[in-house]
């Protein structure tokens, strides 16, 4: 995949992957204006999606991992472009980095937004058995990255599997 197949006009798409435990779509629907920093990234290639690629108005499809159900619960939309991720600074915080300073930060995070919950999560046994969805690199074996692309066809396929519109649909 390209840097920039998942590239419509100036919005792109992505698959952010967290654990419900640790942070999952109700936590982002109660927070504050269902805004939050998606913090706690400590993978280098994840890390650098934040930092240089994903932008302000890119949508993101809510993946919950290694918890049953697994599967995409909703979409958000990224509201605040990169910036260091202050929880590495914390040495309160379970993603503390001593390596990482202020001045010359390791990791970086993005801020989002909920756009929607889906009525009924899309499982990966849904997605690994539509034609397109079965492709994305979620459905991947051996794919941990937290921050992956999507393509618009698979962002509007987990759409019509959800039932929902697409704004992106044209």
């Amino acid at each position: 995949m390209t840097k920039t197949s998942n590239l419509i006009g100036s919005v792109r798409f992505w698959l952010f992957k967290s654990e419900p435990s640790a942070f999952g779509i109700d936590d982002l629907a109660q927070a504050k204006n269902q805004t939050a920093p998606w913090d706690g990234v400590r993978n280098y290639q994840a890390r650098n999606f934040l930092r240089d690629d994903v932008q302000i108005d890119d949508l993101v499809l809510f993946y919950h991992s290694r918890e049953e159900p697994l599967g995409i619960f909703g979409t958000m939309k990224v509201v605040n472009k990169g910036y260091p991720d202050f929880t590495a600074f914390d040495s309160t915080s379970k993603y503390f980095d001593p390596k990482s300073r202020p001045d010359q930060p390791r990791w970086y995070m993005v801020d989002v937004k909920l756009i929607q919950k889906f009525d009924r999560p899309i499982s990966r046994e849904q997605l690994e058995n539509h034609e397109t969805t079965a492709k994305m690199l979620v459905m991947k074996r051996g794919m941990r990255l937290s921050i992956q692309p999507v393509t618009k066809a698979e962002w509007i396929a987990v759409h019509r599997l959800a039932g929902v519109p697409s704004s992106v649909e044209s």
